[in-house]
């Protein structure tokens, strides 16, 4: 899961929101020596990440990708969810995004010291663009393929599978609706309650 999808599931402080990103901007040696208030968010992100690679609704949503991209189907997939769900972001959430995104982006302003240098300039991209909001737009989804895949160590042009998501968009968001349910559910096993740090009210 992508950043959108990890905020919705955290709880409601910034250290936990942000150690449930900082995972995939920092190295974890680095993870390692943050205060102790961020670790939580850490083991969240991690035990996230480990049950959507497993899954077989996820697994089925990168077989929809087909040769060449899904070597890199779980990239792209995390982004594609991310994409359903801020465009479904209502059937989940009682809160507007746009209210949800900008109390993140204000909850962050008091960490910035804290966050590991390396990690800072793409969470200040995050809230001066509104990435969160913007992951309903298909050219928001095609900037941050391209800038990922720019990153790779052979770069590649992940942007070129955008339209295989808006063929698909149908199919990806019945995986991501029937999916992101169980995925509440093993964040917040204890029952049909929202998931902690959801912004439903």
């Amino acid at each position: 899961m992508n950043w959108l999808a990890h905020l919705y599931l955290s709880e409601p402080t910034p250290e936990f929101r942000l150690g449930n990103l900082l995972p995939d901007l920092v190295s974890t040696a680095a993870l390692a020596t943050l205060p102790v208030e961020f670790q939580a968010g850490i083991q969240r992100h991690r035990r996230i990440d480990a049950f959507t690679d497993r899954h077989p609704i996820f697994r089925r949503s990168v077989q929809r990708l087909g040769a060449p991209f899904r070597r890199f189907g779980g990239v792209l997939i995390d982004i594609f969810y991310d994409h359903v769900l801020a465009r479904e972001w209502d059937s989940f959430a009682s809160r507007p995004l746009p209210e949800f995104a900008a109390e993140i982006y204000a909850s962050f302003d008091t960490q910035w010291m804290r966050i590991p240098s390396e990690a800072r300039p793409r969470l200040e991209a995050m809230c001066r663009a509104d990435w969160l909001c913007s992951y309903r737009e298909t050219a928001t989804i095609t900037e941050a393929l391209t800038r990922i895949g720019g990153h790779l160590r052979r770069p590649t042009d992940l942007a070129a599978a955008v339209p295989i998501l808006v063929r698909e968009y149908e199919a990806f968001r019945t995986d991501f609706t029937e999916f992101f349910p169980q995925l509440i559910a093993h964040v917040a096993p204890a029952g049909p309650h929202p998931a902690p740090g959801s912004p439903i009210d």
